[in-house]
């Protein structure tokens, strides 16, 4: 699909009918990648997602000197895993703005035997916290220097591998950082034992540690909800050479969206609902739930399908978002169509990823004429009339993209003509390259019948 720029959004005059592939989880698939190199022994991808931060990770790791076959029309990835081992000596490194390809290639050049490794990203990246990590690899023997401003990229890695032992790691910035640190931890000399000095968004944790044990290795031990635990005896191997990522929970948000902005049904295959699977941003399907969404599950096979009345009251709701704060974007978004405030805390983080989010998410509903109070942590929407002819600012964010999109769906006019454009649509290429292909598609099924 060739994208204009501004893009307009064509509204849906009927009820959502459809259903959707979602394609693999970002999140799972970096980490899977991490951890197929960390193998002993060659491991297949399945389900994979091919977009701008994988893509970042599947290069760096070439670069690295690891074997990494991506068959983009099978949707498969196989990595020949060396245990960890590292052929290249010398490596410049890019991730771009891919906060988990920083993280994690970080940590893993500094428990590298032996090597100077070079890492940089685009300028927002640059901005992005990674002082917690750098501290946290310091105290375990690597030589990190920072050749900016200290605490961010671009860094030199002088490797001589990981003592283990007690360190200290504030994640409160990125949860990334501490599972980077768990994902890298049996590489040590010694168990590591990792006490958190900062608060901590849990779900993401909780998922690097299931995986982990999906490949191998131990449970990581957690004490006193601030203290973990990660052995270094037990090699990475996968079982069964295989592994199936699941499909991404986040980009799943914008469409169970969709039937509220809309009306009608729409079903996301392979998706499991709230609390089921890895990701903890399954759980946005239970707030949607609570502004009116009805959802039903199939296990086999798995699906998960959202609906609702078309006089069914659509209601705003208040929500904490500390641990799965990559979907607040989507409630923000359609908080002008819900009955009543709504309120959205746990956010404060968020200011520093891709841009500020909370002041992102703030101005442009204001644009389209909402009442919106913005404090350091959270955000109150109060519905007001929406106004029309509105071109959306990305500030080359993907979830701006993907989330004003769905409000765009929206029949504000009553005739079916677009209301709402979206400036930098390819920005969604970072997580989501075919988003606009999707929803063209369930516009079709819904007024086509195709």
């Amino acid at each position: 699909m060739q994208l204009l720029n501004p893009c307009p959004i064509v509204p849906f005059t009927r009820p959502v009918r459809g259903r959707v592939v979602l394609p693999g989880s970002k999140s799972l698939t970096n980490r899977a990648l991490l951890l197929a190199a960390l193998c002993d022994g060659p491991v297949t991808l399945t389900n994979a997602l091919f977009s701008e931060d994988t893509g970042l990770m599947i290069t760096a790791l070439k670069v690295l000197g690891i074997d990494v076959t991506p068959d983009f029309r099978a949707g498969s990835i196989d990595v020949a895993g060396r245990g960890g081992a590292v052929s290249s000596q010398s490596a410049e490194l890019f991730v771009g703005n891919a906060g988990t390809a920083a993280r994690f290639l970080t940590a893993f050049c500094a428990a590298a035997p032996r090597g100077v490794f070079h890492l940089d990203g685009a300028p927002q990246m640059r901005k992005r916290p990674m002082k917690g990590l750098i501290d946290a690899l310091r105290m375990l023997g690597a030589g990190i220097r920072c050749l900016g401003e200290e605490g961010f990229l671009p860094v030199e890695i002088e490797a001589h591998g990981l003592d283990g032992g007690a360190v200290n790691l504030d994640a409160n910035e990125s949860s990334q950082m501490l599972s980077a640190l768990l994902m890298v931890a049996p590489l040590a000399r010694a168990p590591l034992v990792v006490t958190l000095t900062g608060g901590l968004r849990w779900p993401f944790v909780e998922m690097t540690a299931r995986l982990m044990e999906q490949f191998g290795q131990q449970p990581v031990e957690r004490r006193d909800g601030q203290t973990f635990s990660v052995g270094n005896a037990t090699p990475y191997r996968l079982a069964a050479g295989t592994y199936e990522v699941e499909p991404d929970a986040t980009a799943a948000s914008y469409f169970l969206a969709l039937p509220l902005v809309a009306g009608g049904s729409i079903e996301l295959g392979g998706l499991r609902g709230p609390g089921l699977g890895l990701q903890g941003d399954t759980q946005f399907a239970a707030v949607l739930e609570r502004t009116g969404l009805t959802l039903s599950s199939r296990q086999n096979p798995a699906s998960l399908l959202g609906a609702i009345e078309g006089n069914a009251v659509r209601r705003g709701v208040a929500q904490d978002f500390s641990g799965f704060s990559d979907t607040f974007l989507t409630l923000a978004a359609i908080a002008p169509l819900l009955n009543g405030p709504t309120h959205i805390s746990g956010i404060a983080h968020t200011r520093r990823q891709e841009t500020d989010r909370v002041a992102g998410a703030a101005c442009e509903l204001r644009r389209l004429g909402q009442e919106v109070f913005e404090e350091e942590d959270a955000l109150t929407i109060v519905p007001r009339p929406l106004r029309s002819d509105v071109e959306i600012e990305t500030y080359g964010d993907h979830r701006f993209a993907m989330s004003f999109a769905i409000l765009g769906c929206h029949d504000l006019r009553g005739d079916g003509r677009p209301w709402l454009w979206i400036r930098n649509p390819g920005c969604c290429a970072k997580t989501f390259p075919d988003f606009f292909d999707v929803l063209e598609l369930v516009w079709k099924n819904t007024h086509l019948g195709s």
